[in-house]
């Protein structure tokens, strides 16, 4: 699939009434600073058009990109940000789960984890509860290029075996410097929307 447009279309807040949407959703879901914004900006061709930051929590709110008149990216607000107070940090958990328990055109979840380290426990916990709740998943392991060519295969293993991830979800190794794995996310979209 060639995106040839993204429209950010819809921003929700923790009060929010969510969208009733006709278009398949791909949400991006992840800790703070793994690199969802990163992710939306090689898909779209676009160097600042989701807006990161090397200060983790900058999304707060679920936002709707609207692609190609034919899906929507959700970019989901990152969870175990610290520097927030917890009851925040609760409601952006409800307000995340409200979302992928309800959305009834939630087509896969991007789950990013950093590819560089061990999963975070709030990553593990994420993992085996979208599994526990049978919601479809695609685990992509970002910032691929910072890996040394001699421990790459072995630390993409040992981060599939952490997550304890079966079989039949894939991991996509991703780089929004190298932009590997973006055809492959592009492929999914092209899949979902053909």
């Amino acid at each position: 699939m060639k995106i040839k447009s993204v429209n950010l279309e819809t921003v929700c807040g923790i009060t929010s009434t969510l969208p009733t949407t006709r278009l398949p959703e791909f949400a991006l879901l992840g800790r703070s600073n793994v690199g969802k914004s990163s992710l939306i900006n090689c898909l779209c061709e676009r160097r600042n058009y989701a807006r990161t930051s090397s200060d983790p929590g900058k999304t707060q709110t679920i936002n709707f990109y609207n692609v190609n008149d034919s899906l929507y990216l959700v970019d989901l607000p990152g969870y175990g940000y610290a520097k927030v107070s917890r009851t925040t940090r609760e409601k952006w958990g409800r307000m995340i789960e409200r979302y992928l328990t309800t959305s009834p055109n939630l087509s896969l979840i991007f789950l990013l984890v950093d590819s560089r380290h061990a999963p975070t426990e709030d990553d593990l916990l994420m993992i085996r509860w979208l599994l526990y709740y049978h919601l479809p998943v695609t685990v992509i392991a970002t910032k691929a290029d910072k890996l040394k060519k001699s421990v790459r295969d072995g630390q993409l293993a040992a981060l599939r075996s952490d997550l304890e991830l079966p079989d039949d979800v894939p991991m996509i190794a991703f780089s929004s410097v190298t932009k590997e794995g973006r055809e492959e996310v592009l492929d999914i979209f092209g899949e979902a929307t053909a």
